[in-house]
C-alpha cells in the first residue's frame, strides 16, 4: 500500500496557495483555526482546486488536497502548451481573462492565478485578473474559464 501512495504524490503536483488563521469568539475566549487553499495538477490537463480547514496546519492542507483531488477537471491543451483560445469568466467579484500567447511567451499570470495554469500544464498563456483580489475567487474564476474552452472544444467536435 506505501508503494500505491508514493506513486499517487508523485502523479499530482499539489501547490498550497494561501493559508488563513481565523478565529472565532466563544464564551470562554478565541477559537482558532487554519484554512488551506490548494491546487493539485498533473501537468497533462487536469486539474483541481480544494479548501480544507482543520485546528492544524497539517491537517487543513490535506483535507484542501483530498478535496482538490475529488474536483478534478480535465482540460483541453494546444499543441504549443497554450489554451485554445480567449476566455473569460467571473466568479463573484472576480473577473479572469486568458489568452494564448505565442510559443516561448512563459506562463504571465498573478499569483492564484499562475499556480492554476501552472499545475495545469500550460506553458504560453497570458491572463489577468480583475476586480476582488479574494484568492479563492480568483482560483475559481480560473477554473471556470479553463472550464469554458471545454465547452468550445465539444462543440467544435
Amino acid at each position: 500500500m506505501k508503494e500505491v501512495s508514493r506513486r499517487q504524490e508523485k502523479e499530482y503536483e499539489e501547490r498550497v496557495i494561501e493559508i488563513n488563521r481565523v478565529s472565532r469568539t466563544v464564551k470562554g475566549g478565541r477559537r482558532i483555526r487554519f484554512r488551506a487553499l490548494v491546487v493539485v495538477g498533473d501537468r497533462k490537463g487536469k486539474v483541481g482546486l480544494g479548501v480544507g480547514k482543520s485546528t492544524e496546519v497539517a491537517n487543513s492542507i490535506a483535507k484542501a488536497t483530498s478535496q482538490a483531488k475529488k474536483r478534478m477537471v480535465k482540460i483541453p491543451i494546444s499543441k504549443e502548451g497554450s489554451v485554445l483560445h480567449d476566455v473569460k469568466a467571473t466568479y463573484g467579484a472576480t473577473t479572469v481573462m486568458m489568452k494564448p500567447a505565442k510559443e516561448g511567451a512563459s506562463v504571465i499570470a498573478g499569483g492564484t492565478v499562475r499556480a492554476v495554469v501552472e499545475a495545469l500544464g500550460l506553458k504560453n498563456v497570458v491572463a489577468k485578473s480583475i476586480g476582488s483580489t479574494n484568492k479563492i475567487n480568483n482560483a475559481k474564476a480560473a477554473i471556470l474559464a479553463l472550464g469554458k474552452t471545454v465547452a468550445a472544444a465539444n462543440r467544435a467536435e
